[in-house]
């Protein structure tokens, strides 16, 4: 079974420390889209105010050639008001939605406890169907927080489960920090899968030097076959903590899969262009 690449430049770019114009952000993900990937995570409807980096995403979305592209579009939103603004673009196929477990880290993202973000979701959910659109359900701090509130694989599972009743059928399980270990991983996926056959899992792992193997190896053998990732480990969430903990690199991923002859669609040559520009981009 190929293996699904979702590459994040718009996570890459909301944890960079400068401004990136809005034409080199075209010609970025326009090489992106050249690429083979799955999906890219393109953009985000949040206020400008939490993220001035990204208020230029409809600019962006203009300005992209997806048409000759099989790769979809997703874009992050955390309110409806985001989603509406979101709905007008038909180049989108992804919606996706930050739900953390973390009642610390929800506030801190989306200025919403738990309670309110489920309920946004289910009525985005609602506008998603109306609008022909897929919803991407993020789960957020899925292995645990920095902010010694309960953690444990049941809470994780029961969220999945309560953003399957809506029915939501993507939820990308995220390591927002650098902190899961393989053997929660391995626990999380399997028991997931288990229990929710119909979902498809992927795995947003946010990774450093020292981890980002074990913890690509340990998600493939549970099962995920849906890969968020970043070229050169770029990014991270602003609103998590202080030190941010960058995606995992795209490169190294492709070298996983690679060493292991593991399908995917990804065209090299196309890929070493998106590389070259990503250096002289984010400098």
């Amino acid at each position: 079974m190929s293996v699904k690449i979702v590459e994040c430049p718009r996570d890459a770019m909301q944890g960079f420390h400068h401004a990136i114009p809005t034409h080199l952000k075209i010609e970025y993900i326009n090489s992106l889209l050249k690429v083979g990937f799955d999906t890219l995570d393109c953009g985000s409807f949040v206020s400008p105010k939490a993220l001035p980096v990204l208020a230029d995403t409809e600019d962006v979305l203009k300005g992209l050639n997806s048409l000759n592209s099989d790769t979809k579009l997703l874009a992050i939103l955390a309110n409806l008001r985001g989603a509406e603004n979101a709905s007008q673009f038909d180049i989108i196929h992804y919606w996706g939605y930050p739900f953390s477990i973390s009642e610390q880290f929800q506030l801190r993202n989306t200025n919403q406890n738990i309670k309110q973000s489920y309920s946004i979701l289910s009525e985005i959910k609602k506008l998603a169907d109306d609008s022909e659109k897929e919803i991407v359900a993020y789960l957020s701090m899925g292995f645990g927080n920095p902010y010694n509130e309960k953690w444990s694989i049941e809470i994780a599972l029961e969220w999945c489960k309560r953003i399957a009743d809506i029915g939501i059928n993507i939820i990308s399980l995220s390591d927002t920090i650098g902190l899961a270990k393989p053997a929660d991983i391995e626990k999380l996926f399997k028991v997931c899968k288990k229990e929710l056959p119909n979902i498809e899992f992927g795995a947003h792992l946010h990774t450093r030097e020292d981890n980002y193997l074990e913890n690509i190896s340990t998600a493939y053998e549970a099962g995920c076959r849906r890969f968020d990732s970043a070229i050169n480990g770029l990014g991270g969430c602003p609103f998590a903590t202080d030190k941010l903990t960058g995606n995992l690199p795209t490169e190294k991923l492709l070298k996983f899969l690679e060493f292991f002859n593991i399908e995917n669609s990804i065209d090299k040559i196309q890929f070493k262009h998106a590389m070259k520009l990503a250096q002289k981009i984010f400098i």
